[in-house]
């Protein structure tokens, strides 16, 4: 996906969640009880395309609250998880936006639902201390578009 493509979805993601939500809330985890459909079996998508999980994560009302060493400790438990979430396989893409604004990182996950990714975000200490809050939505992209296994590369006469 080109540049300005994925900065007018962060815009659109960005400007939807503040008209839907004046206080926004953590995101809780739900217990996944059915995996969803491949997306091979879906037959909305076009063949060429698949969906990932984008999470748009922002300052939430406990940012910078507590001393120096619990701001120290809870960003290094949400990298720890953060790591553990990429050896899972689940998480393909992780990083802070670097203006330090009220918009604090993306994750980009590949996993089986919605329910799932939000579980998976849910584990995030700074999301449980409110630090941070989650915006999770479906994303759908070209298959090969994202460094994914599952895709290595675009498929034949396939350009972004």
């Amino acid at each position: 996906m080109k540049l300005p493509a994925l900065l007018g979805l962060l815009l659109a993601l960005a400007a939807a969640r503040l008209a839907a939500q004046e206080n926004p809330a953590p995101v809780a985890p739900a217990p996944v009880t059915t995996p969803a459909p491949t997306v091979a079996a879906s037959p909305q998508l076009p063949p060429n395309m698949t969906v990932y999980y984008f999470c748009l994560l922002t300052r939430g009302p406990n940012a910078g609250k507590g001393t120096k060493e619990e701001l120290a400790a809870g960003q290094a438990a949400h990298m720890a998880n953060i790591q553990r979430l990429a050896d899972t396989g689940k998480l393909l893409v992780a990083g802070p936006i670097a203006d330090r604004g009220d918009w604090r990182g993306i994750f980009i996950f590949k996993c089986a639902s919605l329910e799932e990714a939000k579980e998976l975000v849910a584990s995030d200490p700074l999301i449980k201390d409110q630090r941070l809050i989650a915006d999770v939505r479906p994303w759908l992209t070209m298959k090969g578009n994202i460094r994914d296994p599952e895709f290595p590369t675009p498929p034949a006469g396939m350009t972004p």
